[in-house]
This record gives C-alpha cells, sequence and structure tokens, in this order.
C-alpha cells in the first residue's frame, strides 16, 4: 500500500515541522514507511536565479518551474519501478534523479545495496511488506499543482490526501522574519493572495484533504491527522472510467494552469523584447507606444485562450506530460516580433 499526502500552506506556517512530525509517528509508532520529499531541498537554489537566454521555446518556462517538473518525473519514476518491480527506463534528469534517490537513503526508506545501481538503477525498499506514505511538503499554492499529484495517485491506483495549513499571514510573516534565509515580506503577502484552498464541495478529487485551522497542532489534532492517513490509505484512488463531470473539471483545470502559464510565457516574452528595444536606443516614446501594443498583443491573446479559439488543441490530455503553453506561446511569440520589427526596422 502506497500513500501520497501532499502537504501545503504558506511559508513558515509550520508545514516542515508537521511533517517531521508525522513522520517520526509514521515510522517509529505505526512502523510504516515514509519520507518526506522537501521540496525546498530538492529543488536547487539556483533554480530560482535569473532565467538564461536560449533559443528553444522551452527555455520559456522558468527553470523553478522546470525543476518542479523534473522532481514530479522523478517521483512518477521510483513509484512505477516500485509497483512493477522493473528498473526503470524512462529518462530523467541525471542530476534530479540523484538528488531523489539521496533524499530516500538519507532517511532509512532504501537499502544500501541501491548504491552501486547508478541513475540508471533500480533502488531496493528497505522494507516491501509495510504501508509506504511520500508526504510532499511544498506550498502548493495553485490548485494545479495539487492535481498534478493527484493525477499519480490515479494513474497507479494509489492513496491521496492533502493536509492544509491555514495560519494567519502576519503569524508566517513573523515567522519567517526570524529565519536564517527569510523570504521577502511581499513573497509570501503575494502567495497568500494566489493560495486556492482544497474546495471540499466543488471539487471530488479534494474531497480527501484535512483542512487545519492551528499552526501548532495539538495532539488531539495530531492523532486526527494520523487516523485521517490511515483512513486514506485503506481508500486509494480507482482507475475507474472516466465519466462528463470528471473530464470537465479535469478540462477545467488543466485550461485554468494553461492560461496561466501563458500569461507568465508571454510577460517574459514581452520583458525580453523591451529590453532588446531599449538595447536599440529606442526613443521613449516610441518604447511607451510599443510596451502599451505588445501588453495589448498579449491580452487578446489570452482572451482567444479563454475563449476556447485556441484552447482546444492546447488542454493537456490526462496523464501526458507535456506543457500546453509552451506551445501555444510560438504563435504569440511570432506576432509579437512582428509588432517589434515595426520599431526597429521602420
Amino acid at each position: 500500500r502506497v500513500g501520497l499526502c501532499v502537504l501545503c500552506g504558506l511559508p513558515a506556517a509550520g508545514k516542515s515541522h508537521l511533517a517531521r512530525t508525522l513522520r517520526r509517528r509514521l515510522t517509529h509508532s505505526l512502523g510504516w514507511a515514509c519520507a518526506l520529499l522537501t521540496y525546498d531541498e530538492l529543488i536547487p537554489p539556483e533554480a530560482f536565479g535569473p532565467h538564461e537566454t536560449e533559443a528553444e521555446p522551452s527555455s520559456l518556462l522558468p527553470r523553478w518551474k522546470r525543476s518542479r517538473r523534473e522532481l514530479l518525473q522523478c517521483l512518477e519514476r521510483f513509484l512505477r519501478a516500485l509497483l512493477t518491480g522493473a528498473p526503470p527506463t524512462d529518462p530523467v534528469p541525471q542530476p534530479a534523479w540523484e538528488r531523489f534517490l539521496a533524499c530516500c537513503r538519507g532517511q532509512g526508506l532504501l537499502t544500501a545495496a541501491d548504491s552501486h545501481t547508478g541513475a540508471g538503477g533500480w533502488p531496493v525498499l528497505e522494507d516491501t511488506s509495510r504501508p509506504l506514505y511520500l508526504i510532499l511538503d511544498d506550498n502548493f499554492y495553485y490548485r494545479s499543482m495539487r492535481y498534478e499529484v493527484y493525477q499519480l495517485a490515479r494513474k497507479y491506483s494509489l492513496s491521496f490526501c492533502q493536509l492544509f495549513l491555514e495560519c494567519p499571514l502576519e503569524c508566517c510573516l513573523q515567522r519567517n522574519r526570524q529565519r536564517s534565509h527569510p523570504l521577502p515580506d511581499q513573497t509570501i503577502s503575494l502567495m497568500a493572495r494566489k493560495i486556492e484552498m482544497p474546495d471540499l464541495k466543488k471539487n471530488t478529487w479534494e474531497q480527501n484533504s484535512l483542512i487545519l485551522k492551528s499552526s501548532d497542532c495539538t495532539s488531539e489534532e495530531n492523532e486526527q491527522i494520523i487516523s485521517f492517513l490511515a483512513t486514506a490509505l485503506e481508500n486509494p484512488v480507482k482507475q475507474t472510467e472516466e465519466n462528463t463531470e470528471q473530464k470537465e473539471e479535469d478540462r477545467a483545470i488543466c485550461a485554468a494552469s494553461t492560461i496561466h502559464q501563458a500569461d507568465q510565457m508571454c510577460r517574459r516574452v514581452i520583458s525580453q523584447m523591451m529590453k532588446d528595444a531599449k538595447d536599440k536606443n529606442m526613443l521613449p516614446s516610441e518604447m511607451k507606444s510599443l510596451a502599451e501594443e505588445l501588453n495589448k498583443l498579449k491580452a487578446e491573446f489570452l482572451e482567444d485562450l479563454r475563449q476556447g479559439s485556441n484552447l482546444n488543441n492546447q488542454i493537456c490530455i490526462q496523464n501526458q506530460s507535456f506543457e500546453p503553453a509552451v506551445s501555444a506561446i510560438s504563435s504569440f511569440q511570432h506576432e509579437a516580433t512582428k509588432v517589434v520589427n515595426k520599431y526597429i526596422l521602420k
């Protein structure tokens, strides 16, 4: 039995402390196998640095997004090999895979026998008779981020649940300032405005969620969480035929994710083009007009996606691992280049 638990909430809400407490309880009291997949540790710090310039459309994705995608690929590779017993053959970036394996080794989840296998080998679990919980510790502030993990659970008939720590913004800000490497206040405040709590009534896939009102869980709440995890483990997500309602829910989530990705990519394209225009000593008045045209073009492009004129071909299909917004952005980049050339080549 394998369970995926998504632990989400604002930075400094107490997620990591709760995750460590749960791991101790699950391993020592219940005798289960458990590993914490902490995104802050598995995603390298340089992923949050300045974006590198590349010619390929995929470079429009920020490095931190690409790192998140690689981490999810490592998780799926691990699960597939675990459930089938066959060595993994699907390619994943080797540094990400080695970080993933090192994380599992460091928590005693894997035996020493896997040390000689290398990136292409299959790590051996310490004990396959015990239930296994993988706790994913991250902000997961967008619902689409959590839905990707749910898709994995559904694909392999695993258990899935969500723990959402609801902590007041001011409390998170105060705790964050006491950290050795605090985040900027505006980063946490912005995330607080964007964060999407589990909607148990609207989304069927989020029904197995527990919202914790307190950032400092009491022993009674810890017992409630353990019981919640145990119940989730006994009720894995079933690979049933998708009905119309589920399909529409999937499409809505993927569409929202696509629009958001497209918006972020358009902004990066515009930013780079404005920088190039400035380097060519364009007049301030022309720079202003160019910015207005590019932003108008972006608004029209996103509206086309929302209305569905291009979205039908861009919606992500269940269980396919590609970024739909990446393929859509090339048309915007082409039109934006024509707008810039009007000013530069006149």
